[in-house]
């Protein structure tokens, strides 16, 4: 049986999927990958044919700006790692997380990893969503129970989402 709270976490990430769809519409491999400023971060292809994407251990200051690839990648990256966690036997590692190739791909990847999250949700139990047990080996989600990491996840993809429509705003009116 769904849990109320359950179906209030889905509800609320259904609602942000909803704006992520509608930037999604018309996103083409060259509006993913166009650099806001000289300093952005990005997705590139590698010497052995994958793509990566630029990162620092520590935030950089200025923050540099990031393209609407990078922004997926980092939803990818982040999505993959709770899923594994939470869901699963745990996570690559962070370099082994690529960008598929393409904005048609990412956005399939990124639609695979929402339905996991998704379904995953709906079968926990309120006990489950109160525990630390899922979120114990989380980088992000010491202290933490599932439902605030659940809750964290919803506020992280509706952030990125709304960088990546302001990036598209900024390229549009470039």
């Amino acid at each position: 049986m769904v849990t109320k709270r359950a179906e209030l976490l889905v509800h609320q990430l259904d609602i942000a999927w909803a704006l992520f769809e509608y930037h999604l519409d018309g996103l083409d491999d060259e509006a993913a990958l166009w650099e806001p400023a000289p300093h952005a971060w990005n997705v590139r292809l590698g010497a052995d044919g994958h793509w990566v994407a630029d990162w620092a251990d520590s935030e950089p200051d200025p923050v540099p700006a990031m393209t609407a690839g990078w922004l997926m990648w980092h939803m990818g990256y982040w999505w993959t790692t709770t899923l594994g966690h939470c869901f699963g036997d745990g996570a690559p590692e962070r370099e082994e997380i690529v960008w598929p190739g393409d904005a048609a791909a990412a956005a399939e990847w990124l639609r695979g990893l929402k339905d996991a999250w998704r379904e995953g949700l709906l079968g926990l139990t309120d006990a489950e969503l109160d525990s630390g047990d899922r979120v114990a080996n989380l980088p992000w989600g010491q202290g933490q129970t599932m439902a605030g990491v659940a809750g964290w996840l919803i506020v992280e993809l509706t952030k990125n989402v709304s960088e990546v429509g302001y990036v598209r705003i900024l390229r549009a009116a470039s």
